[in-house]
């Protein structure tokens, strides 16, 4: 599912419909926020209280959010059977507690079921409706040997863990136990729903431009915003992959669960990916790397001289990263970018027999960069395809499912 954006808002959850379930906690008031991102993302709410959480946050606030009457008991008389705790999940994509307490964590693992939400999550159907814990609760409850063994049993009963977070407490403490933000919370919901094509694999992928210095204030660089790289890095975790980002010089988020190593000239690039190639499946060479840096740096800024005489520079070429890595005896599957400005087909093709590696992805640099979309060319020694201009997002989606196509047939 890629979704589709709408108004400038990703639908990654159109069509799914979500029990989102309140257990007693200060950090209710987060539910708020997670009420209304996940109804942005296109998803359906029904939000199930807990007596506790009544005490934090009300069930008219999440019923304005939710747009859809809040469940507060196992009694609720507007099921016609008085089976709320059956119907609720029946239709239900997922239930996600958040935030799950400590208490509530341990009635799950011993399979209680005194109230409406450990009623629904015990009667859920186990095989299509999956359960999602955001655990929230102070640190020492969170590190407690019963706490722990309760999450062990929950984990071994394929409940999926989200967080929890390391920081600041609501009792004045810190350290691990707080629930993850609504953004968080969100992320990982659009990942759980994509398909793990990539799962068990080793992604590793670089992304952005270089940055060669001519003196220290001034360098060589391009105007590549990383955006597609960091895309390709968020799918791919998304996959399932286990993920590491070699970034240029640029300003964006690291995607959730996603390791990240910030560089900023092509010889750093290289020296972080080459040691690291082998260890992967997977290598995609997103960054668009300067091919020339300054063959001497300036240690002082080099200054106007008065004669309007401008200074000349002797270039020299830099390592050729993804050719380095084709070259390697146990290689990666190779996914190479170029990014062109004329002649996309043709130099594409150039490129992946220069290369020789098994797949190019193919732009034009000057339509893409510093966008949120883009048009890619997939060519390989049998032809070529196109994936027609989409957000970002949408298309690294649609790139890794045909990576993992590929690396299945690659390596069978």
């Amino acid at each position: 599912m890629d979704g589709v954006v709408t108004g400038g808002e990703r639908q990654d959850l159109a069509g799914k419909h979500i029990v989102l379930g309140l257990s007693g906690g200060i950090a209710c008031y987060k539910a708020a926020d997670l009420t209304r991102e996940l109804v942005k993302a296109g998803a359906t709410v029904q939000v199930v209280m807990t007596e506790a959480a009544e005490h934090f946050i009300t069930a008219t606030t999440l019923q304005a959010l939710s747009n859809r009457k809040v469940y507060t008991s196992q009694w609720d008389a507007r099921e016609p059977n008085s089976m709320a705790h059956i119907n609720l999940t029946r239709e239900a994509d997922a239930v996600l507690v958040a935030p799950a307490s400590a208490d509530f964590m341990a009635r799950l693992a011993t399979g209680r079921a005194d109230e409406l939400l450990s009623l629904l999550c015990l009667a859920r159907p186990i095989e299509r409706c999956p359960l999602l814990l955001a655990p929230a609760m102070n640190r020492e409850m969170w590190a407690h040997p019963a706490t722990q063994r309760n999450l062990a049993q929950l984990r071994a009963d394929r409940t999926t863990i989200l967080g929890p977070a390391a920081g600041d407490q609501a009792c004045g403490e810190i350290g691990d136990g707080r629930m993850l933000e609504a953004d968080e919370l969100l992320a990982d919901m659009v990942a759980f729903f994509q398909p793990k094509a990539l799962l068990g694999r080793r992604v590793l992928i670089t992304a952005g431009p270089t940055f060669e210095p001519i003196d220290p204030v001034r360098g060589i660089t391009n105007l590549s915003s990383g955006k597609m790289g960091f895309a390709i890095a968020r799918a791919a975790q998304e996959a399932g992959a286990q993920v590491t980002l070699v970034a240029g010089p640029v300003h964006l988020p690291t995607p959730r669960g996603v390791r990240r190593i910030d560089v900023r000239t092509a010889q750093q690039m290289h020296d972080a990916v080459l040691p690291a190639a082998a260890q992967h499946d997977v290598f995609v060479a997103t960054a668009a790397v300067a091919d020339w840096r300054p063959a001497t740096l300036s240690e002082q800024k080099i200054k106007k001289n008065g004669n309007k005489v401008a200074p000349a520079f002797e270039l020299t070429e830099n390592p050729d990263i993804l050719a380095a890595v084709a070259r390697l005896p146990k290689r990666p599957f190779c996914v190479g970018f170029a990014a062109e400005s004329h002649d996309l087909l043709k130099h594409a093709r150039e490129k992946l027999e220069r290369k020789n590696v098994p797949l190019i992805i193919g732009n034009l640099g000057p339509a893409t960069f510093g966008r949120d979309d883009n048009a890619l060319l997939l060519v390989d020694a049998r032809g070529q395809r196109e994936l027609p201009t989409a957000d970002k997002l949408t298309l690294a989606r649609q790139l890794v499912a045909e990576i993992a196509s590929r690396l299945s047939s690659h390596t069978a």
